[in-house]
C-alpha cells in the first residue's frame, strides 16, 4: 500500500523567537524541519515539503528526495496544495505532520498507519490530565471536565481519496486535518500519542527538544553493498574512481566501477534510501557512461543532509585479475575525498575466489561493502 507523508512548513510563526521561522532555526545542529522529514523516510514511500516561497533554498538543501510544494494563505489550504499534488500518484494513504514537530517517533507513525487499516483516518492525542479553568479577566471564572479531551498531535493520518475529497469540499479556515475529515463525516480513530512529540512553539521548547534528543542517545546506522560487473573489450577497469590498466574493461550502463556501486549501495542503505538505481534510474539516458563519483557524493551529501557522518567504510574487491594492492592506496584516498572524509575512515582490499565461479573464471569483477554512519 503506498503511503506518502505531507510535512507542512510554510509557517511564518513568531511565537519561537529567533531571525527565522522555527522550522528553519537549529536543534542539535541541524534545522528543524530536517529532523521532521527524517522521521518519515522509513515509513513512507513518497514525502511532500510544503514550503514558503522565500525558503525553497533552505528547503533544497535538507529535503532532498522530497517534492517541494507551495503554502498557501492558511494551513489547510497549504495541505490541500499538496494534496494536489499527489493527486493520480497513486498514493493509498497519506500522514499529515506538522514541520515544527521534530521528535514523532516510529512508534506514533506506526499506531497511525495501523488503524488506518480499520478507519477512514487517524491521529496521535494525549489525554488532558490537568485541571481546566476558564478565565476572565485575570481570574478563574469556571472549571470545565476534562474527562472526553484530548491534546491533538501529528501525524494525522488519513485514506488519501477520502481526505482529497474532503479537502476539496471544505469552506473556511480549520485547525487541523482531523476537522476538515470529520466535516466530511470520516470516523477519526484516536492512536496513543507521546509527550516528546512536542510542537515547538516557544523559545523554551527548544531546550527540551535537546534534552530529549540528547536522552535518546546515538543514533547508528549499517548498510550493506554488492555489485558485479563482467568484462568486455577494453584496456583498463575503473575501481574505486582510479582506472586500472587490465586487458579488459567492465561492461555497464555507466562507467561500471563495481567498487564505488557497491559502496554507494552500502551508504543508502544504511539511510533506507534504496540503491543507486532508484536515484539515478539505468532508463534515464542521462546517466549512460556516467563517472560513478556522481552517485558516491550523492549518496555522502544526502547522508550529511540526514545529520550522519560515516564513522567508517570497507570495500572489499573479488576478482582473479588485475590486482588490486598497488593501487589500493589510491582508491582509498580517491573515495575519501568524494565522500569528504579522512582517509583513515575507508577501508579498500580485495581477495580472489580462489578460481571458483564467475570471477574465479575471470568473466568480471564483484565488490561488497559495508558503510557504519552515526548520527549523536
Amino acid at each position: 500500500m503506498t503511503t506518502a507523508a505531507v510535512i507542512v512548513a510554510a509557517g511564518r510563526g513568531s511565537r519561537a523567537g529567533g531571525e527565522v521561522p522555527k522550522q528553519w532555526q537549529m536543534l542539535a545542529g541541524r534545522p528543524v524541519l530536517a529532523h521532521a522529514i527524517d522521521a518519515f523516510r522509513a515509513q513512507t514511500d513518497r514525502i511532500v515539503v510544503v514550503i514558503h516561497p522565500a525558503d525553497r533554498a533552505r528547503a533544497e538543501a535538507v529535503a532532498a528526495g522530497c517534492d517541494l510544494v507551495p503554502g498557501g494563505a492558511t494551513r489547510d489550504a497549504s495541505v490541500r496544495n499538496a494534496l494536489e499534488a499527489l493527486a493520480g500518484a497513486g498514493v493509498e494513504r497519506v500522514l499529515i505532520h506538522d514541520g515544527a514537530r521534530p521528535l514523532v517517533s516510529p512508534a506514533v507513525i506506526g499506531r497511525v498507519l495501523a488503524a488506518l487499516e480499520t478507519y477512514s483516518g487517524a491521529a496521535p492525542a494525549l489525554p488532558v490530565t490537568d485541571a481546566l479553568w476558564r478565565g476572565a479577566e485575570g481570574l478563574v471564572a469556571g472549571t470545565q471536565d476534562r474527562s472526553a479531551l484530548w491534546r491533538a498531535q501529528t501525524p494525522q493520518g488519513f485514506r488519501f481519496a477520502d481526505i482529497l475529497a474532503a479537502h476539496r469540499a471544505y469552506q473556511g479556515v480549520a485547525a487541523d486535518d482531523v476537522e476538515v475529515a470529520r466535516a466530511a463525516g470520516l470516523d477519526v480513530a484516536i492512536v496513543e500519542g507521546e509527550e516528546a512529540n512536542l510542537k515547538l512553539t516557544f523559545p523554551g521548547d527548544f531546550a527540551r527538544a535537546e534534552a530529549i534528543l540528547k536522552g535518546r542517545g546515538m543514533d547508528v546506522r549499517l548498510g550493506n553493498g554488492y555489485d558485479v560487473h563482467a568484462f568486455t573489450d577494453g584496456d583498463g577497469v575503473w575501481l574505486c574512481g582510479v582506472k586500472v590498466p587490465h586487458g579488459r574493461a567492465l561492461l555497464g550502463h555507466s562507467d561500471a566501477d563495481v567498487g564505488m556501486h557497491a559502496l554507494t549501495d552500502a551508504i543508502y542503505g544504511a539511510l533506507a534510501e534504496g540503491d543507486i538505481g532508484r536515484h539515478f534510474p539505468p532508463s534515464d539516458p542521462q546517466w549512460k557512461g556516467a563517472a560513478s563519483h556522481i552517485f558516491l557524493r550523492h549518496a555522502a551529501d544526502l547522508m550529511r543532509a540526514r545529520g550522519y557522518h560515516l564513522a567508517n567504510c570497507d570495500v572489499t574487491l573479488v576478482c582473479e585479475r588485475p590486482k588490486i594492492g598497488p593501487h589500493a592506496a589510491a582508491m582509498q584516498a580517491t573515495l575519501a575525498e568524494i565522500m569528504g572524509v579522512e582517509p583513515g575512515r575507508v577501508s579498500v582490499k580485495a581477495t580472489t575466489s580462489e578460481r571458483l565461479g564467475f570471477t574465479g573464471r575471470e568473466e568480471g569483477i564483484a565488490a561488497l561493502a559495508t558503510a557504519c554512519l552515526v548520527r549523536s
